[in-house]
């Protein structure tokens, strides 16, 4: 065996879940080795788009993904997924081939560790024969336990060399959680004792502590609210407000900025969260829980600042708290069931003759698709609809590359998403700039025969960009009416143009079919008005 070849053993040893690529000379051989090995492994059509399924599939599953990369021009296709991954701190591992050290003249050198580190990733490298699966298990451990994202360096000389008698090797285990010290359980304790009406706020790092940080909401009566990042994490709960921040219902903003008590649980209260600051009430006492120390109070003032795995803190406050009725009650339970909701909401219709109103047309949907479903959004003008319309069943069920606001990583996204939960309906919301950024990966798609549902919110430009400079000249982010539809049958799948409500039957009889390929909805939705969430956005700004 090579050490390419050893990588790749020992990568499928570890338990590495899926692997996702475009293959060139230079990462041919591993990515061989991963398949012979057992490893799952999906050919994108570009490297931004493999670097964003890995990212999303890693998301889904909460497994270490790889993402297979040629040297130089295949990792900078990949920058902007690698740099969304690297800000979410999602555990990926990135294989990517790099010149020999004595190729100082090579087309394809560039500084790959300086790339790594000016997105946020962590840069490692294969040394030699000698030490390729200590290195390899490094970077693996990394990635898992501090939930990074990691960028190997497969140097093509030292992937070359024999590797007589390579170790096998176990998998490695997580880092024991960070258990919270006995005085800011204390603290925390007496904070929620004193509290009429909590609400905890739970965010990335909660997405694993769902029952934990639950239940101790059940013994302080405090209200239920996510990031949107963590969006269905507390879905079967009655007291769920839904997402905190700018996709907020009216009730939600109401009921959050009149707690008394924020606990933010592996939430960073950034402004999204909490519309630059507006939804945290005058006097309030905020308090973050984070196994990180810098991310206490580094987006929003904190009066208490408990460094804990979430689950951990939950459970150890959970064991010195008093049972309070806090801020539920029976005539608040009545108004979270019938307000709780935007898809339950009146709307204004503003649909026209050939175009429908994107808020109907969210509502509809969301009737219409089947409760097991994961949602992934893309950027743009329209995302406000599918995060607030589409219910999800799970933290698992929302899938939000956003940390980074790229658009053009939704279809990516929700390939990664649907290969990592094929038993789910995968529904893909895009705005028509998005889509056409990331549209290669229909062929994907099609090719893997997807279980995808790709609706495409299409007013024919950036629509952010129209409302935000509302009276000048749009003639730069304003484009000629196309059929999406068209465009997505030419790729090997379903189209539909969708201008009313009626015309999503054709959504119906899909779901009733065999769904042996994606559908791609081309949906010409009102333009008029910027959506709520980017008015409140734009305000704050």
């Amino acid at each position: 065996m090579n050490v390419a070849e050893v990588v790749g053993r020992t990568l499928a040893d570890l338990g590495v879940a899926h692997v996702y690529g475009v293959v060139g000379s230079g990462n041919f051989v591993v990515t061989n080795a991963l398949r012979d090995a057992g490893v799952g492994f999906t050919a994108a059509r570009h490297e931004g788009g493999a670097a964003t399924m890995a990212d999303a599939h890693a998301r889904t599953s909460g497994a270490v993904v790889a993402l297979s990369l040629h040297q130089g021009c295949g990792l900078t296709n990949a920058m902007t997924g690698l740099t969304e991954a690297a800000k979410s701190r999602t555990p990926l591992l990135v294989l990517v081939a790099e010149p020999a050290g004595a190729a100082v003249r090579s087309n394809f050198r560039v500084d790959q560790d300086a790339l790594a580190r000016a997105v946020g990733a962590v840069p490692e490298r294969v040394h030699s024969a000698a030490s390729a699966v200590a290195d390899t298990v490094r970077a693996f451990a990394v990635a898992r336990r501090q939930r990074r994202t990691v960028v190997l360096n497969l140097p093509l000389d030292v992937q070359a060399q024999p590797c007589p008698d390579p170790q096998r090797v176990a998998a490695t285990e997580p880092w024991n959680p960070t258990r919270p010290d006995s005085a800011s359980v204390a603290s925390l304790a007496a904070v929620l004792a004193a509290a009429r009406r909590p609400v905890f706020v739970a965010g990335r790092g909660a997405r694993d502590a769902g029952p934990e940080v639950a239940a101790l909401a059940d013994a302080c009566g405090a209200l239920l609210a996510t990031s949107a990042v963590a969006h269905g994490l507390f879905a079967d709960s009655p007291w769920s407000l839904g997402i905190c921040g700018g996709f907020a219902t009216p009730l939600a903003a109401e009921l959050v900025a009149g707690a008394d008590v924020v606990v933010a649980w592996g939430a960073s209260l950034t402004m999204w969260t909490t519309r630059h600051g507006a939804l945290i009430g005058d006097g309030a006492t905020v308090v973050q829980v984070d196994d990180e120390p810098a991310a206490l109070g580094a987006h929003h003032p904190i009066d208490q600042g408990v460094v804990g795995d979430v689950a951990e803190t939950a459970r150890d406050v959970l064991a010195v708290t008093a049972p309070s009725s806090g801020y539920r009650s029976p005539e608040l339970a009545a108004r979270i069931d019938a307000e709780g909701r935007w898809a339950t909401l009146p709307v204004d219709d503003t649909s026209t003759e050939d175009r429908i109103d994107p808020r109907v047309l969210s509502a509809r949907l969301d009737a219409l698709l089947p409760a097991d479903r994961t949602v992934a959004t893309d950027s743009g003008n329209f995302m406000g609809y599918p995060a607030a319309y589409l219910a999800v069943p799970d933290a698992a069920g929302f899938c939000f590359t956003q940390a980074f606001q790229s658009v053009g990583l939704g279809l990516a996204t929700a390939l990664g998403a649907a290969i990592a939960r094929p038993d789910r309906l995968t529904v893909a919301a895009l705005g028509d700039g998005g889509f056409l950024m990331g549209v290669a990966e229909l062929e994907t798609a099609a090719r893997l025969g997807l279980s995808l549902l790709v609706v495409v919110y299409d007013d024919a430009a950036y629509g952010a960009e129209v409302h935000h400079f509302a009276g000048a000249d749009h003639a730069t982010v304003t484009f000629p009416d196309r059929d999406l539809a068209a465009l997505g049958r030419g790729f090997g799948c379903e189209g539909i143009v969708v201008r009313s409500a009626d015309d999503l039957a054709g959504v119906g009889a899909w779901l009733d079919g065999p769904r042996d390929r994606p559908l791609v909805v081309d949906a010409k939705v009102v333009a008029d008005e910027p959506s709520w969430w980017l008015a409140e956005a734009f305000r704050g700004h």
